[in-house]
């Protein structure tokens, strides 16, 4: 499993040109998306309009476990970053010199990016937004692996992490709301 997992990272690392790094990295920064938590903000209070708390409470659950939960599984796991890896040495192409900590597994970009489209997409009910929240999860979580920072594995465990709390999440905030009387 290990050398599949470095065999599609070098493919899919390899893949570099001068624009797509720039793409990447844009789609890399959190920053960039302010916009669209806005957006899913937005949605959220038109779905839940009284109730907006719940799912605005839970956001911020969600966040704690997905990114400090691919935190704590990086520094029990170690796995180091392919950027990092000794045997990798001069076949990894980074964008800007950015490599990230020393350990990789897992993404807490996917794990967020995922976590925030699983708990949103039930919520928010449109198949428009579901598909477009589910496609920037991969599309951020694709980039992690072009700049050389995450193996795909370590992306795939950060989905995983990310649909079940997003998914336990969203179950929360359902029975909240149709429990809570207002």
């Amino acid at each position: 499993m290990v050398e599949l997992d470095r065999t599609i990272f070098l493919f899919i690392n390899s893949l570099h040109t001068p624009f797509l790094d720039r793409v990447m990295w844009v789609l890399s920064m959190r920053m960039v998306w302010i916009p669209f938590y806005v957006l899913i903000i937005w949605l959220l209070a038109g779905r839940y309009r009284k109730r907006v708390w719940i799912p605005l409470v839970l956001v911020p659950v969600l966040v704690l476990l997905t990114d400090q939960g691919s935190n704590l599984l990086k520094n029990f796991v170690e796995r180091p970053r392919p950027c990092h890896e000794p045997v990798l040495a001069g076949l990894v192409h980074t964008v800007k010199g950015y490599c990230g900590g020393m350990y990789g597994f897992v993404s807490a970009h996917a794990a967020n990016t995922f976590g925030i489209a699983t708990f949103t997409a039930p919520l928010v009910r449109r198949r428009w937004y579901t598909w477009t929240v589910f496609i920037w999860a991969v599309a951020v979580s694709y980039s992690r692996i072009y700049l050389g920072v995450h193996y795909p594995g370590d992306v795939l465990g950060g989905a995983i992490l990310g649909l079940a709390a997003g998914g336990a999440l969203a179950w929360t905030a359902t029975k909240l709301n149709t429990s809570i009387k207002l």
